[in-house]
């Protein structure tokens, strides 16, 4: 599969701008100035100098960035076991004094911001070159391979009929930004992110106002990892309290105050932009602030607001991009996701959920559904949360639909979901002109029905009283969400995800380490320090391998099957415990956690009076038909015995299996997920089993086909039968499983439910009334699928997060579970 889907992306067609790109001789790399430092001779018997050798730079190293204070570091350094050890510091003087000479990357720089009006405290503005951290950025050779440079046009087809949108050199802008500079210019798209953010830990206010930086041109795949460190820290902005007595104007001081420090600190890349011609701009923002100062003195900014009022302008008298060529704020403000759409979900849809439901009913429904294994449970349901996070609004997003479907009434469901299909859409890697006809029609049947809201008096606002009004900036931002693709790329690329981690890497985790007295001295050598263990960490040796081993946040199964096959049989375990089957890996543990057990005996256990006919049936199959014929999980009746005759007596049995898949349009690894058929054990007395969806026809492939050649399954058993000691026997020695399958219950013209635009699923049933299950490879496991309990208007008071799914009849095979799922189920 991962070879069908580099064919598939084979026929896409690329237009590239004419002499976009053109290379100059002379220019130093990374590498040329890591080694221009003044102690590079030294450097070249020992590339860890001023550390003495590998293991001396990994542990001072990890001191410097484990926020331990200096205190706590020479306590860590006076333990005997520690002194033994061939260090060459031995406090934590001694460590960072070795850390400053280590060759830096770009310099800090900090500066007094004088200010019209008085503050509490002086102001400093800490911040490094922003010209420098692009080329630091361009010539960090761990972006060499990921970067994109010459704007172009992306087509389906040779016929270039339908135009792809992907990364932000695919868009319109890069390609009309290009037009306007020399030829042979490489254009730089800028990524700034700026936030405030909480240093201080329980007590305290401590906050921090952090601008990031990184390039548009590093390909998505990379930059949107944390791990990749692609967004550098170029400021960090001074947060005043000024003196005044009028509240607006104070904001009003602090929006201006931001934008002379980014006035300032931008001016080299102002600069480096203008080389070559005039600034171009077409804003009437500019026009209308002319026509305020031309009325009203800036200084008298309370005037100057009410005056800026009349154009809906905020009181900035001077904003950073007015002199930034080719800059216009309608272009170069990217649509949000994280605060635009979750955030908006959050303070929006699911209060009209909460009050829609009543929060007792949707809280109980919400902690009834089967925990999902690496996914939040919500066990107390959702009206209480407090705090809510990004990811938890994620995870509520995942089931919250599934959860008011047939409960709430049915245009306020079409309103949830049309929102939902919205966020869903947007996220995607890749969006064609087709999917952005789409965006807009899901927004249109929002429009269409959101009056229901109102009319039900859902949109509370302070007090619990009611709101007759749709004056939600969030939601007037999306209508901007569909033409701001095809100028600057997909949206998932501009998330404030990562922004939002680095500043726990790049503030936070160093702000631990001071003793939060005297912020501002200690934060310029905290500063030097981390930039100095960035620059040597990224540091390639002789052989090309880094300095530091970089962790991975999950595993590579596809990588562990490709190590297996490779391996000789005698040196392994057979067969093997990792897989993979196309753009699927499958990974079972080493040893399963029943060794031996008979068939009968596992019959009783999992609750699966036929698994001994099942068993005889897929041999014969097997046998019939040879071992590389899909499965199928027909309705038919058994062909064998209840007590047919097997070539084994017993089986290993696995209670999990972990199954991981790629991302549907890049290709990139996904974290594996846990599918569970564990049998009944203390609170789940029917045992606990994940559903997955299967592959029953080989002409058809997962997830391009979507649910065409696929079935529903629950998974009741993950086994492998042993052979009769000194027999010989011909079948394929590999893993099996049980299944249970699912049907789809067809709804009036389509196989969806209109309220919920999901499908319906209910047990298949043999003629005698008997669960329909068969044995089927594992291999034929695709991915997992997540079904919800279809509750109705009234859920079951007995119903529990361990019984729900034995008891529910009918499920929702909820396609809102995670992106890579929703678009194949919901071809």
């Amino acid at each position: 599969m991962l070879d069908e889907t580099r064919d598939e992306d084979s026929t896409l067609n690329f237009e590239y701008f004419p002499g976009a790109v053109q290379t100059y001789n002379g220019g130093s790399t990374f590498v040329n100035k890591f080694d221009a430092d003044k102690f590079s001779e030294l450097r070249s018997s020992n590339v860890y100098y001023p550390f003495s050798s590998s293991g001396d730079w990994e542990l001072g190293s990890w001191l410097l960035r484990s926020g331990l204070s200096m205190s706590a570091i020479n306590t860590f350094l006076s333990l005997r076991l520690i002194k033994k050890l061939p260090l060459s510091f031995h406090t934590a003087n001694e460590l960072h004094g070795r850390a400053e000479l280590l060759p830096s990357g770009p310099r800090w720089k900090s500066q007094e911001i004088c200010t019209s009006h008085p503050t509490k405290r002086p102001l400093i503005l800490y911040w490094r070159d922003p010209l420098e951290l692009v080329q630091f950025l361009f010539n960090n050779p761990e972006f060499q391979d990921a970067m994109e440079l010459s704007p172009y046009c992306l087509y389906d087809s040779a016929a270039r009929l339908h135009r792809i949108y992907t990364e932000w050199m695919s868009g319109e802008d890069a390609w009309s930004m290009q037009s306007q500079i020399p030829r042979g210019a490489t254009l730089l798209g800028t990524i700034l992110s700026s936030d405030k953010t909480t240093i201080s830990v329980l007590t305290g206010d401590r906050v921090a106002h952090l601008l990031l930086i990184s390039l548009a041109n590093i390909k998505m795949a990379t930059r949107l990892k944390s791990s990749s460190h692609s967004f550098l820290l170029a400021a960090l902005l001074p947060i005043p309290k000024f003196i005044h007595k009028n509240k607006r104007m104070k904001g009003v001081l602090e929006a201006r105050l931001i934008h002379h420090c980014l006035d300032i600190m931008l001016e080299p890349l102002k600069q480096a932009a203008r080389l070559g011609h005039e600034p171009r701009t077409s804003s009437t923002t500019l026009a209308q602030l002319a026509v305020v100062a031309s009325k009203v003195d800036p200084s008298d900014i309370e005037v100057y607001f009410r005056e800026a009022q009349k154009f809906c302008l905020n009181g900035v008298d001077k904003p950073f991009w007015r002199d930034i060529p080719l800059s216009c704020p309608s272009k170069f403000l990217t649509p949000e996701l994280l605060h635009h759409l979750h955030k908006e979900f959050g303070d929006h849809d699911a209060k009209w959920c909460i009050n829609a439901l009543g929060s007792a009913k949707i809280d109980f429904r919400f902690s009834v559904l089967q925990p999902v294994t690496g996914f939040r449970h919500f066990k107390e349901g959702i009206s209480t949360l407090k705090q809510v996070t990004g990811r938890t609004l994620r995870d509520i997003q995942r089931f919250i639909i599934g959860v008011i479907a047939g409960c709430a009434p049915r245009e306020v469901v079409t309103v949830v979901w049309a929102l939902m299909d919205f966020r869903y859409h947007i996220q995607a890697y890749r969006i064609t002109d087709g999917d952005i006809e789409s965006i807009g029609s899901v927004l249109r049947e929002f429009h269409l029905h959101k009056h229901s809201i109102l009319d039900a008096g859902l949109r509370h606002g302070k007090g619990n009283k009611p709101i007759d009004n749709w004056h939600i900036p969030k939601l007037e931002l999306m209508q901007s969400v569909a033409p701001s693709i095809p100028r600057v790329g997909v949206s998932i690329q501009w998330s404030a995800d990562l922004t939002e981690h680095a500043h726990i890497e790049q503030i936070k985790d160093p702000a631990r380490g001071s003793n939060n007295n005297n912020y501002d001295p200690q934060i310029y050598p905290g500063l030097r320090m981390a930039v100095a263990t960035t620059a040597i960490d990224d540091k390639p040796d002789d052989g090309g391998n880094d300095l530091c081993v970089r962790s991975q946040r999950f595993t590579d199964y596809f990588a562990r099957s490709v190590q297996l096959a490779s391996s000789p049989p005698d040196t392994i375990s057979l067969p093997r415990r990792a897989f993979s089957v196309g753009c699927i890996a499958f990974n079972l543990a080493y040893n399963p956690n029943i060794c031996r057990i008979s068939v009968d005996e596992t019959a009783a256990k999992f609750g699966l009076p036929d698994l001994r006919a099942a068993l005889a049936d897929f041999f014969l199959h097997e046998k019939t038909r040879g071992m590389d014929s899909v499965y199928p999980i027909g309705g038919g009746p058994r062909r064998a015995a209840e007590n047919a005759e097997l070539p084994f007596d017993d089986l290993q049995v696995w209670f999990k299996l972990h199954l991981q898949t790629v991302e549907v349009h890049t290709n990139s690894l996904l974290p594996a997920q846990t599918l569970l058929a564990s049998p009944p054990d203390g609170d789940w007395q029917y045992g606990c089993y994940d559903s997955a969806v299967v592959n029953t026809d080989s002409t058809k492939v997962w997830p391009a086909s979507g649910l065409q050649g696929h079935i529903i399954v629950q998974l009741r058993l993950i086994m492998r039968p042993l052979g009769k000691p000194r027999k010989q026997w011909s079948w394929a020695d590999r893993f099996l499983s049980y299944v249970q399958r699912f049907d789809i219950v067809p709804q009036a013209g389509t196989y969806r439910d209109p309220s919920s635009q999901m499908h319906i699923l209910k047990r298949a049933m043999r003629s005698g009334g008997q669960h329909l299950g068969d044995v089927i490879p594992v291999s034929q496991i695709r991915t997992y699928a997540n079904l919800i309990p279809r509750f109705g208007q009234h859920a079951d008071a007995c119903l529990t997060s361990f019984n729900s799914f034995k008891h529910c009849r009918e499920f929702f095979l909820n396609k809102y579970f995670d992106k890579n799922s929703y678009h194949p189920l919901s071809l």
